[in-house]
């Protein structure tokens, strides 16, 4: 079934083709089931928000399809991306199961298939469903071992160069199709966003894009960037 913003909807966890692999998806078929019962599946266009940081815990949000940008606002006023959420993820998992705010906002960047569960549901499932509670464990521990890597990487004193050219590699040899020895990737946010991501402004993320050009590191062409010196972009983003 196509919804509005051209998403070949999944309808039903208990048939989806995309459960394997993903950590909480992959549930015992006695979960699947339970969870299918108290699910609300939504198609979203992009640049919808799903909750805001601060917010009250409403529930979780499964990403089923799509991409989700994650961010919080500094004191200052400046926005800073700290992930970009694929699909399988659970958002706003941390808030729903101790109570707290959401901690950042979560904002579609395409269409996106997201299926969402109410607080009091989902706390319920978990504690009718073992295995549910150990991929949600999963989840979270991954989550934490990304933030101690995130506080590591903020107490080192990396360069702007440094910070993109880490950025481009996970996003082309993690997430990205691999052409031999050049990867390639879609690249989903402007150059402002990209800079939010890296702590940087627009004017340097568009600077150290039309360098890497030039040294004939990177090419883009449209939304795709392919990596064409993948040593090169090691040695930018190893460099102390």
């Amino acid at each position: 079934m196509l919804s509005p913003y051209g998403l070949e909807l999944v309808e039903s966890c208990i048939t989806c083709g995309l459960r394997e692999g993903r950590v909480f998806c992959d549930l015992p078929a006695t979960a699947i089931g339970a969870f299918e019962d108290i699910k609300q599946a939504t198609a979203y266009p992009p640049g919808a928000v799903l909750f805001v940081e601060g917010q009250s815990p409403r529930g979780i949000f499964v990403l089923c399809q799509g991409t989700v940008k994650l961010s919080v606002d500094s004191p200052n006023g400046r926005t800073m991306i700290v992930k970009l959420a694929e699909p399988g993820e659970v958002l706003g998992l941390t808030a729903a199961i101790s109570g707290t705010r959401y901690e950042v906002t979560a904002e579609t960047l395409d269409p996106c298939q997201v299926n969402f569960v109410k607080r009091e549901d989902f706390l319920r499932f978990l504690k009718g469903n073992p295995e549910a509670c150990y991929k949600v464990a999963v989840q979270l521990s991954e989550k934490y071992q990304s933030a101690c890597k995130e506080m590591q990487s903020l107490g080192m004193p990396h360069s702007a160069g440094e910070r993109m050219a880490r950025l481009l590699l996970e996003w082309g040899c993690n997430h990205g199709e691999s052409s031999d020895t050049e990867p390639q990737t879609k690249v989903k946010l402007t150059h402002e966003e990209i800079a939010q991501m890296i702590g940087t402004s627009r004017e340097t993320v568009t600077r150290l894009f039309a360098d890497m050009k030039k040294r004939q590191i990177v090419e883009s062409k449209g939304s795709t960037l392919t990596i064409r010196d993948l040593e090169a972009l090691r040695k930018i983003a190893n460099h102390n």
